[in-house]
């Protein structure tokens, strides 16, 4: 595979286990990429959500980043209508300057979580409607010149992050497009305008200082095993962790009601938001990316290892790398 290779770590917290122990996962799994020859790695904000470790994403890419020393780091992304241009650009620009050449920005503009939690952390509900503005002065933060008058970030000043528009609508592509930036589509769990939106991106892609011509990231699950019936029973563990997890979360379900609810209408379409899994043998799941990163015009794949535990992930990141030809670091 000629394409880079890079992964999405939501931090996932096992049954059973703690955000520590998840956290210190994410350190693991990163640390295997490196060696691998992966890209980067991208950790995702979201918010009350128990199985969700990377809620606060610049904390733990300070964290990891320390732990490793040449894979790139990033959000992906962080969600921008949660927070003010000025306090990202800060907190990106700290982690640039500690780790030059290392850090990356995705944006997002859905608020990550449920109305309570959004509530809770005292977002305004129309912040979602400033996002390209938002998006503007934080560029402008992170350059050589602030365009709010009298404010300028520090650090952060000329640190040029790089900048990448997240999105699951046509809305990202068309921003991404008009700003110049490279464009991620969350195609493993919002699959159905994929397509479109590239199309539209690629189309109306304009270059700016940052972006020549258009770059299109698309993520995609996978599970790899070393046998396929090895990952179709990650897979199945897993999907009735993430089904039970979504619907029931305080509930511990047999392995026969995890099933029910699955074929349940609720659990049907939480399985068919992850239409774009990857998942079997090394040879398998090549060829499945292949042809995926054609489908969806990529340039560049991020890949979330859905494996239901750590040791899984960890095999499922050896065996890609091995497939994909990544060099190790």
């Amino acid at each position: 595979m000629s394409l880079p290779v890079s992964i999405l770590d939501l931090a996932i917290i096992g049954r059973g286990e703690s955000a520590r122990e998840a956290f210190e996962g994410s350190v693991a799994l990163a640390q295997r990429a490196e060696a691998c020859g992966y890209e980067r790695v991208w950790y995702a904000e979201h918010h009350n959500m128990s199985v969700v470790g990377s809620s606060a994403p610049s904390v733990l890419i300070a964290h990891v980043a320390t732990q490793t020393n040449r894979i790139r780091l990033g959000a992906g992304g962080v969600m921008l209508p949660n927070h003010s241009p000025l306090s990202i650009a800060e907190q990106f620009g700290t982690l640039a300057t500690l780790h030059p050449g290392r850090i990356d920005l995705g944006l997002g503009r859905a608020p990550g979580s449920d109305q309570a939690a959004a509530r809770a952390m005292r977002a305004d509900a129309r912040a979602s409607e400033r996002f390209p503005q938002d998006v503007l002065e934080l560029q402008g933060f992170l350059s050589e010149q602030s365009i709010v008058e009298g404010v300028e970030a520090t650090p952060g000043q000329g640190t040029n992050v790089p900048l990448y528009i997240l999105g699951s609508s046509l809305f990202g592509a068309r921003l991404a497009a008009a700003l110049g930036l490279p464009f991620a589509f969350a195609s493993h769990f919002a699959p159905a305008a994929l397509l479109q939106a590239v199309a539209i991106y690629r189309d109306e892609f304009q270059p700016s200082a940052q972006l020549a011509t258009p770059y299109v990231i698309a993520a995609v699950n996978a599970v790899v095993a070393d046998t396929e019936s090895a990952a179709a029973e990650q897979l199945l563990q897993a999907t009735r962790l993430r089904v039970a997890r979504f619907l029931v979360p305080d509930l511990e379900l047999s392995d026969e009601d995890a099933d029910a609810l699955i074929a349940s209408p609720q659990g049907r379409q939480i399985t068919s938001m992850m239409r774009y899994t990857a998942c079997g043998s090394p040879q398998q799941v090549g060829e499945y990316l292949q042809d995926f990163a054609k489908h969806a015009h990529a340039d560049e794949l991020i890949v979330a290892h859905s494996s239901p535990t750590l040791e899984a992930r960890l095999r499922s990141v050896d065996l890609l790398a091995q497939l994909a030809g990544l060099a190790a670091a």
